[in-house]
């Protein structure tokens, strides 16, 4: 791909990703355009070009895009058709609109791992909530919405016959219940010359009852014999939808040793925000070298890291207040990433902490400080 002064990149989605993209993009000379439908996203104030509209509108989409050299995301909900228009039209567009259509819908991105192979746990598919009654022997299961499903939105237990009053009705599908020892996740990438750089494995913690990721540790404390698989694991998924691009593979390790795919995000996610100071490139960095068709940068960890998500607190809404960022910053080897979010709210992801030590109880302990002692209030 030619890559020039005047190049450019076209980015659907403004939010933090977008944000930490154009951190990335300074050091190659880029200066991204953004679409997003939120004049208050965060890429509105960073120096950069903003267009705001809808990301599911043909038209806007299509518009935005037409003068570009390249098209990316940062958020999977965008319209498909148009980026097809796009790309029809000689307009680079990675990861493609194909394999963005394919995850789009966890319907179709579940029966795209059964149909290549690819390990994940056992599902059925559901027209509505009717059709839980033809399934009965499945459960306890979870059932996931086909699309429009976030950040643990969209997801909820169906323990029996019983509690399908509150279930989903329309399209979906219930996937078996798992009985996992950790929850990992791979970020692997690859370019256009289909050269693949596949990063250390993490292990996640989620929230108990909100379903996003509270912290993760790097490396994931796993014998060799199971990273080295779920790193397979990770590249076969890659070049199965033969995308460019990074993608984020997430993965259960059951209490038999087996990995199951879980899910997948085609584009820089929660899982690696580490590696902007825990790898020698981050996969911001590894982002625009696959999709620009560059070298790929280096996986390598520099010794372990953690990564605590800075949640807004509950029964908090308003004008962001960070309690407590003096004592986190006093710590050696804390690194504090606020993502411009002008407005919290319970739960909304408002940064994220990364730290680095290579003692593992040292690193545990200090993200358990960070947890407790950073708040966000209003």
């Amino acid at each position: 791909m030619k890559f020039y002064q005047d190049f450019k990149l076209g980015i659907l989605g403004g939010g933090q990703l977008g944000r930490m993209l154009i951190q990335s993009g300074i050091d190659f000379n880029l200066n991204p355009y953004f679409l997003d439908p939120d004049r208050n996203a965060p890429c509105n104030f960073s120096g950069s070009h903003f267009t705001e509209g809808s990301l599911c509108d043909y038209g806007s989409v299509y518009n935005f895009g037409a003068d570009k050299d390249l098209i990316t995301i940062e958020i999977e909900n965008v319209n498909v058709e148009a980026l097809k228009a796009l790309q029809k039209k000689g307009i680079k567009v990675f990861p493609q609109p194909e394999v963005i259509e394919i995850i789009q819908d966890k319907r179709s991105q579940k029966s795209f791992f059964r149909k290549n192979n690819i390990p994940t746990s056992d599902f059925v598919l559901l027209e509505n909530k009717a059709d839980i009654l033809n399934h009965a022997d499945f459960l306890p299961a979870f059932q996931k919405l086909g699309r429009a499903g976030y950040d643990g939105r969209g997801v909820q237990r169906i323990t029996d016959i019983k509690s399908i009053g509150a279930a989903f009705d329309e399209a979906s599908l219930l996937e078996k219940l798992v009985d996992f020892e950790k929850e990992l996740s791979v970020i692997v990438a690859r370019n256009e010359k289909d050269e693949v750089a596949v990063y250390p494995v993490v292990e996640m913690v989620f929230h108990p009852e909100h379903n996003m990721v509270e912290y993760l540790f790097s490396p994931a404390q796993v014998n060799a014999k199971i990273e080295k698989e779920a790193k397979e694991i990770a590249e076969k998924v890659i070049r199965s939808f033969n995308m460019v691009g990074i993608l984020a593979v997430e993965m259960f390790l059951t209490k038999e040793g087996k990995i199951l795919v879980n899910e997948v995000a085609p584009r820089p996610h929660n899982s690696g925000h580490h590696t902007i100071k825990g790898n020698y490139t981050s996969q911001y960095e590894q982002h625009l070298r696959s999709i620009l068709d560059l070298p790929l940068g280096s996986t390598q960890a520099n010794g372990k890291s953690a990564l605590v998500n800075l949640l807004g607190e509950e029964n908090y809404s308003g004008l962001a207040i960070y309690q407590g960022i003096d004592e986190v910053l006093k710590i050696e080897g804390v690194y504090v990433h606020l993502y411009g979010k002008k407005f919290t709210r319970p739960f909304r992801k408002m940064g994220h902490v990364t730290i680095l030590d290579n003692n593992m109880e040292e690193l545990k302990a200090k993200a358990e400080f960070v947890k407790k002692t950073l708040k966000i209030i209003a």
